[in-house]
């Protein structure tokens, strides 16, 4: 495989030993049914008891980036013989009470995401006052700790806009726009704040509506109708790179759409050269070490990170990377 580009050490918990089964990265009926599937045919490697661990995202409906997650999560439970319940929902009231109806069902452990962290405190403090051991994923790293959580696993969102900004100045580029697709999220104001702190050029922010993707490719086309100046323009999630590659057709500009997180779409563009680089923070990774934490906190106490966020990005992916992630992406599983 090649060598890929990391920014930041990654911790890991062990080697991990993974069987997989083929998982669609496309959302829907056929990626649960291809989850379903995977974890009838999985076998515990354990003989612990069948704890229940819940992962509560703030997902919307049709994310792939949370499927990859969430087949992470699956596939260390059906190892680990836990019962894993999932839910999502992006608004963050009704995250923090899918949050306290996990508490109400006394369920052994919560994995949870803090994308806006002030709406989630008073739940994740219940559930720590509970006793429920808690491990926040994806986003959140700052907040973690003093919500009481056992550790933070996620990349860091500054750094892997660094990572960005330094990645745009070799390519020579000089006028950005960093679209973010979901206003209040603190862990896309982080990536735009990293890429505005190393990136040489001027870069510019776009907030979009992001669960309208038609709304998302027109306001992108006008932006690079109205200023000619923009060379490069960078989406913070993988679903967007294919919407900013349409808008900047539509738009007859030059530029180069780059963005955050990987997907079959993103590998794709990246080998036929519609994109430029792709920031990978491992999304698998990270449904599955959450699950596995969770399981040696309760099976040995064991926590990782010693009081730091456990890293599993960034990696900058390139056109020379795409052809050795294209199986794994194709199964959904990077």
């Amino acid at each position: 495989m090649a060598r890929f580009r990391t920014w930041t050490g990654i911790a890991l918990a062990g080697a991990l030993s993974l069987s997989l089964a083929g998982c669609s990265s496309t959302g829907g009926k056929r990626a649960e049914d291809a989850r379903k599937a995977a974890a009838a045919q999985g076998k515990a490697a354990v003989n612990t008891p069948r704890w229940t661990v819940a992962m509560i995202t703030h997902s919307g409906d049709g994310d792939t980036f949370w499927d990859i997650v969430q087949s992470g999560a699956e596939q260390a439970a059906v190892k680990d013989n836990i019962n894993f319940l999932y839910s999502h929902d992006d608004e963050a009231q009704q995250q923090a009470q899918l949050v306290d109806a996990a508490v109400d069902k006394k369920v052994d452990g919560i994995i949870v995401t803090l994308a806006k962290p002030d709406a989630m405190k008073a739940a994740v403090a219940r559930a720590v006052k509970a006793g429920i051991p808690v491990v926040t994923v994806n986003s959140g790293s700052a907040e973690s700790k003093e919500f009481g959580a056992l550790t933070h696993i996620g990349q860091d969102e500054t750094i892997a806009g660094e990572a960005v900004g330094e990645e745009l100045n070799e390519r020579g580029r000089e006028s950005a726009v960093c679209v973010l697709h979901e206003q209040g999220n603190v862990g896309h104001e982080q990536r735009c704040d990293g890429v505005a702190k190393t990136f040489d050029g001027k870069l510019q922010r776009l907030y979009v509506t992001g669960t309208s993707m038609p709304d998302v490719q027109s306001a992108i086309e006008a932006k690079l109708q109205t200023d000619k100046s923009v060379d490069t323009v960078v989406t913070l999630g993988a679903p967007y790179a294919d919407t900013a590659v349409k808008a900047k057709q539509g738009a007859n500009s030059d530029a180069e759409i780059d963005t955050f997180d990987l997907n079959a779409k993103v590998a794709a563009g990246l080998k036929d050269g519609s994109l430029g680089f792709a920031v990978d923070q491992q999304p698998y990774l990270q449904g599955y070490e959450a699950v596995d934490l969770l399981w040696l906190y309760r099976y040995n106490a064991d926590v990782l990170g010693g009081g730091q966020p456990v890293l599993t990005g960034p990696q900058i992916i390139t056109e020379d990377d795409a052809d050795a992630l294209a199986d794994y992406t194709e199964r959904g599983t990077r």
